[in-house]
């Protein structure tokens, strides 16, 4: 008997996709902070950039689009998009939660990890992480880590976020 050979082979398993995500700002006078979709009063700086500089939650986006394989931040909320000039980063990523879900993924975690002096994550961590899960439709884990006085963290100039995420292909709604 012989077999079909053009039919497509479908998994038995659902097939997980991973992506990496990342974010750098700068410190600037005269903005507020905005770190992990909070706002961190009594610093003099906050992060510069085309929206709230929030690295944890772009970050995220950048993570999830990569997963999902259609693009990153900027192809979605860039500079020539005038409409997300100063967007709170928890907007962003519920807006990017959507799109990645409108692609047909459903989002398994996000993993960040804030690189930096301060803020200190820590004692605001468990909220961060409840204001971002929110956001995303998703866990969001967040750690933190110093570079040792190295580089733009270690001096104080900036914070970089990394992320990982996973998201599966889900059959189509509707």
């Amino acid at each position: 008997m012989a077999s079909d050979v053009s039919s497509p082979i479908i998994p038995a398993v659902i097939i997980p996709r991973v992506g990496i995500g990342t974010d750098v700002h700068a410190f600037a006078d005269g903005v507020p902070l905005w770190v992990g979709g909070l706002r961190w009063d009594g610093y003099e700086q906050g992060l510069a950039g085309h929206s709230d500089g929030d690295v944890i939650a772009h970050a995220a986006c950048n993570a999830i689009f990569s997963a999902a394989g259609i693009g990153d931040l900027g192809t979605h909320f860039g500079t020539d998009r005038p409409e997300y000039a100063g967007a709170a980063g928890v907007k962003l990523l519920g807006e990017a939660a959507r799109i990645v879900r409108a692609a047909g993924f459903e989002i398994g975690n996000i993993a960040v990890q804030v690189i930096g002096v301060r803020p200190r994550i820590g004692s605001r961590r468990q909220e961060a992480e409840e204001v971002l899960s929110a956001a995303a439709g998703a866990p969001v884990s967040i750690s933190a880590a110093t570079t040792d006085g190295l580089g733009m963290t270690g001096r104080g100039e900036g914070l970089v976020g990394l992320a990982t995420a996973l998201v599966y292909p889900v059959a189509p709604r509707g």
